[in-house]
């Protein structure tokens, strides 16, 4: 396969089966090969593909926070001037509990979202941020979650169908 080759049905449907439930055994891709009546060399080489045009940028698990204890989260933006969005948003990487990190075309430049195990926690990490990065409460958002409406957001790709199941 080239570099040049566009998205075919078979990388939307491996780009579906990615959105399902990646079995936590051995070979998971040979699983998902299997449920797709692929080789294994050949979704890798799909995967790869996808990977090398910026289509798939990395897979990871969702985890449920709360079954872990982490009980406070809040989405933050900061109006960080252009020449200084990358020093920023190094300093912010740095810190575990931000799980991600983002650049808007805004006012607010730089949005980041923020947990910990209780809100006097995420208070303190929060207020270790915005004394690290010199801004003050005023000039930021943040946006605390107050309820946890929905996570499992799935996208059909493949035209008429719901995905791999």
């Amino acid at each position: 396969m080239n570099d040049n080759t566009a998205t075919d049905t078979l990388d939307l449907r491996i780009l579906d089966a990615l959105q399902q439930d990646i079995p936590l055994v051995a070979r998971p891709w040979e699983t998902i090969a299997s449920r797709l009546d692929i080789p294994e060399p050949l979704l890798l080489e799909r995967l790869r593909h996808l990977s090398a045009k910026g289509v798939i940028r990395g897979i990871s698990p969702i985890i449920e926070s709360r079954a872990l204890g982490i009980t406070a989260a809040t989405l933050v933006a900061l109006p960080v001037p252009a020449e200084k969005i990358r020093e920023v948003a190094e300093l912010i990487n740095r810190y575990a509990e931000v799980s991600h990190n983002f650049r808007r075309d805004h006012q607010y430049s730089l949005w980041f979202t923020l947990s910990a195990e209780n809100e006097g926690a995420l208070e303190k990490i929060l207020s270790g941020i915005l004394a690290r990065t010199g801004f003050s409460r005023d000039e930021i958002l943040n946006l605390p979650t107050v309820k946890k409406i929905k996570i499992d957001v799935r996208f059909p790709l493949v035209p008429g169908t719901k995905g791999v199941s």
